[in-house]
């Protein structure tokens, strides 16, 4: 089984250089994602999050739509007909 911190480095590098930072007695971790303009994400995730399979991919979906968003390129199909699917992992 693919360690949760592995699965997110997988989904945003290269483009992103990923960073895990504990930041929480709670196992709460930050996330940062930084590319070539500077952070672009910082994201606390709770340990709820990182350690259930499904919310670790609702996450990650998350994390997606936004960077998208930020980039202002289109939502893949699949993400934009309410039914957020991730890409593949």
């Amino acid at each position: 089984m693919t360690s949760p911190f592995q699965k997110i480095s997988d989904v945003f590098r290269p483009r992103y250089n990923v960073n895990f930072s504990i930041e929480k007695p709670d196992g709460s971790i930050l996330l940062t994602l930084t590319g070539s303009e500077g952070v672009a994400v910082k994201r606390y995730i709770s340990a709820y999050q990182w350690r259930d399979q499904q919310q670790l991919q609702r996450l990650i979906t998350s994390l997606q739509v936004s960077l998208a968003i930020e980039r202002g390129e289109q939502l893949p199909q699949r993400m934009s007909h309410g039914g957020l699917q991730p890409a593949p992992v």
